[in-house]
């Protein structure tokens, strides 16, 4: 018997690199016929371990490529362990999940953990559990604004996914190996919009995007990869309203699969021949995606409530991942310690808090609960429902004497370490805290968070007094009772305040150099621990440093950054980085009856980082700065808002008046035009590149810590353009000043032998 011919090795050109194609399929799986998608829906309605809605039920039967297969393994068992779902068992709930292949076409990608701490451009969606008449599902709902919304932050997803990491050259290898986890979402829309119901991807979001760039093509940016998968996942149906027509969900569904068999005949008509080109390659390796698909989730007793449970267990599992495998960025690890080390608490029943208290404060520090229901949740209509006062109601929980130790023992235990300090503690806190104002202060995001490393708010007393927070529309109210020893006061400005300074990059981690900068640039009268400023300032016999924290937190405004929370370097760099409003923090001048200092004119006078340090204790700073010279002050002229060149705001700045005339041809031009012209055009692009680079750093600002501007690869490339362009240019210079230089010294020799 003779063994079957091997198959010819396939290789492709990806980007300059020769790839082995390992497992390309010759024919792509058939659609699936209605009746079997149908069965998935009335199986799965009949099992009792898996309440779902049907239109969520739906979005699944759409998803799977065999729906045949996905009803065998959702069928009900007749007996206690005949089921044929997967389980995992996670912190208080049981998730069951079914095994399928399901269409690239049908997954959207979720909240990416990876950058879901930084600062973007587009808001994350609002997240809520939907429940089955009190009991827990797997379906979530994520709440955007508009249709346009949802869009935006799918192309952000893919596009800042893309910009971190990309696995293009693997999955054209041999295609993604590795179940991709997903559950049934529903998209809800604030302005009315009809929901709709799909997959979507919560691990293995960069695989998920990765195959849109395979899809797109070896030279695609990410932004283009990012503007296919938007293009093909939402098509140009248009939103509507409820009961206008077909639902919305229908109509996206009936354009994806039109897309699909679209991709079908494009990989018919590339493999006519005995090998596939390049196009049917990338089609046959992205075409489908294996899945575990969570439908079922069984609540642990002592559990959160039926509508946080599934999205903590989705979380949990993530988290197991990605801290201890695959490691995710300090902030979002940050974020997913303390939410489950708090969680562990609420389910082992520690600190001796009501559970609904917790509940509480759980829904605030993942993000759960607006911001404006905060006096909803806590019954208390005296409470301003605004970001700082959340941060306070988190800080004030979290580090409550008796939260504090468990909270923390907890977080140890899921860090794998022996020991953490407040300090360490206080860096778990800087990402929860910072979630309502993370992209409006997105250039101070990083210094933020280092002086949450270094102490933040958690300072002595506010780890070991007792105090709650005192709700006030005016923090200068709470300043006489803080000076009278009133423990709440003195805690809600330390908190408050301190958050205040910190967030608007008034308060930073000291480092050796601040001590010899100037003032303007960040210096310091001496150093110190965040979280020891922070407490001196709101000592009882300190009323400067009162003041400083209720000024702070009075002025604090969640959706801007303040004039004097940019230095000079900023300004220098990015000149529109200089906010134009009034909003400002200001020194304290006790004289004063507005404890406001002014300068000649009757302005209030600037804040700066060293004033701050200065009122936590002016005895201490006396003492070491007279032991030292004095910093220089540099004064910079006025700086002002920078705007887009006119080119860049519309049009494109070339005059179209003069274009040829229909059926009239244009005389030919000679050599020497045609050289003039190209020399004209040559001058052009680089003003034109000249102008865009300006104008990417006018729009550098709003764009969010994430994705960078540039990636390593895109500037190095941009950069080598640049150097091949200024060379072969300097050579051209080079070669006609020599010329120029070498007909100057003939001429000279030429003088000097008609002289002799």
């Amino acid at each position: 018997m003779t063994s079957p011919a091997p198959h010819p090795v396939l290789t492709v050109d990806w980007a300059g690199e020769t790839i082995i194609v390992s497992n390309v399929d010759r024919e792509l799986p058939a659609s699936p016929v209605g009746d079997d998608r149908s069965e998935v829906v009335t199986v799965a309605a009949s099992n009792p371990l898996t309440p779902l809605p049907v239109d969520a039920w739906h979005a699944v039967a759409r998803a799977v490529v065999t729906p045949g297969a996905v009803s065998a393994q959702l069928r009900p068992a007749k007996t206690v362990n005949g089921s044929l779902l997967m389980e995992e068992h996670v912190e208080g709930a049981t998730l069951r999940s079914v095994l399928s292949k399901t269409w690239l076409l049908e997954l959207f990608p979720g909240i990416q953990p990876r950058t879901s701490m930084e600062a973007m451009q587009t808001p994350d969606p609002r997240v809520e559990g939907v429940t089955d008449n009190g009991r827990a599902s797997t379906l979530l709902r994520y709440t955007y604004r508009d249709l346009d919304h949802l869009k935006k932050h799918v192309w952000q997803t893919i596009q800042g996914t893309l910009a971190q990491n990309n696995y293009a050259p693997s999955i054209v290898s041999r295609k993604v190996t590795r179940a991709l986890i997903t559950h049934p979402v529903e998209f809800a829309f604030e302005d009315g919009t009809d929901s709709v119901y799909a997959l979507v991807v919560r691990d293995g979001i960069t695989r998920l995007a990765s195959a849109w760039k395979v899809l797109a093509g070896p030279t695609a940016t990410e932004a283009e990869a990012a503007d296919m998968a938007v293009a093909a996942l939402f098509g140009s149906v248009a939103p509507s309203k409820p009961g206008e027509g077909r639902p919305l969900t229908q109509r996206m569904a009936i354009s994806r699969e039109a897309k699909r068999l679209d991709l079908a005949g494009e990989f018919a008509r590339d493999w006519a021949g005995a090998e596939p080109g390049m196009r049917a390659v990338q089609i046959a390796q992205t075409y489908v995606m294996p899945a575990q698909i969570a439908v079922g989730a069984q609540q642990h007793p002592g559990g959160l409530a039926a509508g946080d449970l599934f999205d903590d267990a989705m979380r949990s599992i993530l988290a197991s991942v990605h801290l201890e495998f695959k490691e995710w960025d300090s902030a979002a690890q940050n974020v997913e310690v303390a939410t489950r080390a708090l969680k562990r608490v609420m389910q082992l029943g520690l600190g001796g808090w009501d559970k609904d208290e917790l509940q509480v404060v759980y829904g605030l520090a993942v993000g759960r609960t607006p911001v404006a229901d905060l006096p909803t949740e806590y019954g208390d209509d005296t409470i301003p429902g605004t970001a700082l006062w959340r941060a306070v109601y988190l800080v004030h929980a979290l580090t409550h004497p008796d939260l504090y130790g468990p909270i923390k023992e907890q977080s140890k235990a899921i860090k794998g370490e022996r020991r953490m300090a407040d300090k360490g503690f206080a860096g778990l806190l800087g990402p929860i805290v910072d979630q309502p104002w993370r992209s409006s202060k997105k250039d101070v995001t990083k210094q933020a968070r280092n002086a949450w490393a270094n102490g933040g708010v958690l300072t002595k007393d506010i780890l070991t007094v007792p105090w709650k927070p005192l709700p006030t529309r005016d923090f200068t109210s709470l300043v006489d009772l803080a000076r009278a020893g009133d423990e709440d006061a003195r805690g809600t400005l330390a908190v408050a305040g301190g958050i205040a300074l910190i967030a608007d990059k008034l308060l930073t981690r000291n480092v050796g150099s601040a001590l010899m900068a100037p003032k303007d640039k960040g210096g310091v009268p001496f150093r110190a621990d965040v979280n020891v400023v922070i407490g001196d300032l709101a000592m009882a016999d300190n009323e400067a440093g009162l003041w400083t924290l209720a000024l702070a937190a009075q002025r604090f405004e969640a959706d801007r950054l303040p004039r004097n929370s940019v230095t000079t370097r900023q300004i220098v760099r990015k000149p529109t980085a200089v906010p134009d409003s009034d909003y400002v923090h200001v020194v304290v001048d006790l004289s004063r009856p507005d404890r406001i200092a002014r300068d000649a004119a009757g302005q209030p006078v600037a804040l700066t980082q060293w004033d701050v340090v200065w009122a936590s204790d002016e005895r201490r700073a006396r003492r070491d700065t007279a032991a030292r010279p004095s910093p220089v002050t540099y004064f910079l002229p006025q700086v002002g808002g920078a705007v887009l060149p006119q080119d860049t705001v519309g049009g494109t700045g070339a005059d179209t008046s003069d274009e040829d005339s229909p059926g009239v041809s244009a005389p030919a031009l000679s050599t020497a035009q045609l050289a003039a012209d190209e020399c004209r055009a040559l001058k052009e692009a680089l003003d034109d590149a000249r102008r865009a680079l300006d104008a990417l750093g006018v729009l550098e600002p709003e764009l969010g810590t994430w994705p960078p501007l540039f990636t390593i690869e895109s500037l190095g490339a941009l950069h080598s353009a640049a150097q091949a362009l200024e060379h072969e240019l300097y050579q051209r210079l080079k070669a006609q000043t020599d010329e120029l230089e070498q007909e100057e010294d003939e001429k000279l020799e030429a003088e000097e032998e008609a002289e002799d």
